[in-house]
């Protein structure tokens, strides 16, 4: 199914971008249940405008120029809304301190209006870190910080989107075909996400919605990979999806929405002593 719409004007991308074959009967029962399931938390919109304050926490820290600037507290704040990270960053930056990530921040978003070198930043952030299990969160900050610092500018690229080293993400639960274990040959390259970007969001000109895409679009995309969470269980992110009944709790916690407590500002984020980092100015971002 093609549907397609424009994004932002961008520079040019380093790869052509990918044909993509994405179920419409799957997208449509995914939209219709996100809208009635975020009803009974205040509605789609409440849901949208907290991924819009999110977005503006991390425009405000790290756009411009800023992450050259940003405290470590700061920046731990922006990590409680990332699930994957806030497990383990806390003990990353207590071993290698904070000067060593935000040298590494500042290579990646150095350059950032150009897609052409976006590959390239992004691929070596994450290269500039060990390769082995304990630190698959990188590739979750990274897309991320890019996402929610330029949402008109860079489309979500987190491993639970598509993951194309081990064939799983919202890809592999959308795509059109019969056969669930079939490889699908497209790259996790920011072409690729971005073609995705297109077609959702023209899947949702289609549905009615026009304004603040980006954010519906990972909604859209949360509540996706939350079926399968839902369905067949996973072994990512485990701990933080067991024993809930909500039917918008997976898709909140996918987006980091259920960071933090809003009265006492404290946040799931775990420091190296084991003590909750409480974030500088408790803000209502949980729907």
């Amino acid at each position: 199914m093609m549907w397609g719409a424009k994004l932002k004007a961008q520079a040019p991308l380093a790869s052509p971008k990918p044909v993509l074959h994405l179920s419409g009967p799957k997208l449509r029962h995914a939209f219709e249940h996100l809208i009635e399931a975020a009803e009974a938390n205040g509605g789609i919109e409440r849901h949208v405008g907290a991924l819009a304050l999110k977005a503006s926490l991390f425009e405000e820290l790290l756009g411009n120029g800023g992450v050259a600037t940003v405290a470590e507290a700061q920046f731990c704040d922006l990590c409680a809304f990332i699930t994957p990270v806030r497990r383990r960053v806390g003990v990353w930056l207590g071993r290698n301190g904070f000067a060593a990530m935000q040298r590494r921040l500042e290579a990646m978003l150095n350059g950032g209006s150009d897609l052409a070198t976006a590959d390239r930043r992004f691929r070596a952030f994450i290269a500039s870190f060990p390769t082995d299990r304990e630190h698959r969160w990188v590739r979750d900050l990274a897309a991320e910080v890019l996402h929610f610092a330029a949402p008109e500018r860079y489309p979500l690229m987190t491993r639970w989107m598509w993951d194309r080293r081990v064939n799983t993400g919202v890809m592999r639960e959308i795509w059109h075909g019969d056969d669930p274990h079939a490889d699908i040959a497209v790259d996790d390259d920011l072409a690729t996400f971005i073609t995705l970007s297109e077609e959702l969001q023209g899947f949702l000109n289609d549905n009615g919605v026009f304004r603040e895409l980006p954010f519906y679009v990972d909604l859209l995309c949360a509540h996706l990979y939350a079926f399968y969470l839902n369905d067949r269980g996973s072994q990512y992110l485990r701990t933080d999806f067991c024993g809930q009944e909500d039917a918008m709790e997976h898709t909140r916690r996918l987006l980091g929405l259920d960071a933090v407590d809003s009265e006492s500002g404290r946040t799931r984020l775990k420091l190296i002593d084991g003590m909750a980092h409480v974030i500088r100015e408790p803000r209502r971002l949980s729907s």
